[in-house]
């Protein structure tokens, strides 16, 4: 592969567009009537070679677990053992209904909502017009562990407003590979797969001394209800690393449930009034096959650098 070729893969990559053929299925029911227990599989067309030359596919490999309880309308908890993402935490929206208003990572919110973090636990409260949750993550990195904090406030204002203040804490990186309790030696490791899936830019956001804290993040997200189904938001995340540099989008969505509905969305990274690092504008179309099904194809043009990339991509959902 040439080095411009490169060059606009890496743009595609950091666009949150994934390349070849994604599946995910998600199969969660309900338990004591409130409670909800969780499972999700996944399987992509990226390439294993063996010995022999032979190349192969991802099988279906389970990427989530998960269980939500609640004690009435007022607080919730979530476990999710392996495969969680903070976008799992998010309590503006429902899973089903982030991935019904977007086409790839740019329409579902800030970086940080995305990240792979291995294991969580978290807890949410609501009330009157606000909503607070707060969570604590556990991933393995090879012969490294890390614990991140995340915390969000939602403010549901009177004009069909959601005000929503996200940050992230990263703690220091633990090179043992055991966890001591005296006597007892719990090993935690994640399946390098489950590590490796969907971890495009977290690398790069990640310093290279052991013992230094990790890079945290906060972020501002703000989403309106022009009516029952037009939703127009934004945000915007700036990271401990570098506060200059902002990766901002905004999102026009219409999840209309007659034959179709579509979605525009605009994004990138800015360092500077003059200084547009990455720039990003996608657009796609959302088919309803009947009440429980949808597909949406579309198209997005990414600016990385002098790189100028076009790339068309399908996403479907189903639910039953």
């Amino acid at each position: 592969m040439s080095k411009v070729d490169d060059e606009h893969w890496d743009g595609v990559g950091q666009a949150g567009i994934r390349t070849m053929v994604d599946s995910r299925f998600r199969f969660a029911t309900t338990v004591g009537g409130k409670d909800t227990f969780g499972v999700e599989f996944m399987a992509n067309q990226k390439r294993i070679e063996n010995s022999n030359g032979d190349v192969y596919g991802i099988p279906l490999t389970l990427s989530k677990l998960f269980y939500k309880g609640s004690a009435g309308d007022w607080f919730s908890a979530i476990a999710i053992p392996f495969g969680a993402q903070f976008r799992d935490l998010n309590v503006t929206s429902a899973s089903s209904l982030q991935e019904e208003k977007g086409l790839t990572d740019l329409s579902f919110g800030p970086p940080m909502l995305h990240q792979h973090n291995g294991g969580a636990i978290g807890v949410t409260v609501r009330r009157s017009n606000i909503i607070a949750s707060l969570a604590q993550s556990f991933r393995g990195m090879g012969n490294e562990h890390c614990f991140s904090t995340f915390g969000q406030v939602v403010c549901q204002l009177p004009i069909r407003l959601k005000l929503s203040f996200l940050g992230l804490c990263r703690g220091p990186k633990l090179a043992s590979r055991n966890f001591r309790l005296g006597a007892l030696a719990l090993p935690v490791r994640l399946s390098r797969y489950l590590e490796d899936v969907d971890t495009v830019n977290e690398e790069a956001f990640m310093p290279s001394d052991t013992n230094a804290p990790e890079s945290g993040s906060v972020a501002l997200m703000l989403e309106s209800e022009l009516d029952e189904y037009q939703r127009l938001g934004g945000w915007i995340e700036m990271k401990q690393t570098n506060p200059k540099i902002l990766q901002w989008a905004v999102n026009l969505s219409d999840t209309s449930e007659d034959v179709f509905g579509w979605g525009v969305s605009v994004g990138g990274v800015v360092e500077g009034p003059r200084n547009w690092d990455h720039f990003q504008v996608e657009s796609y179309v959302k088919l309803n096959l009947g009440k429980r099904c949808s597909l949406k194809p579309g198209i997005a043009y990414v600016v990385d650098g002098n790189s100028r990339t076009l790339a068309l991509a399908l996403r479907s959902n189903c639910s039953f």
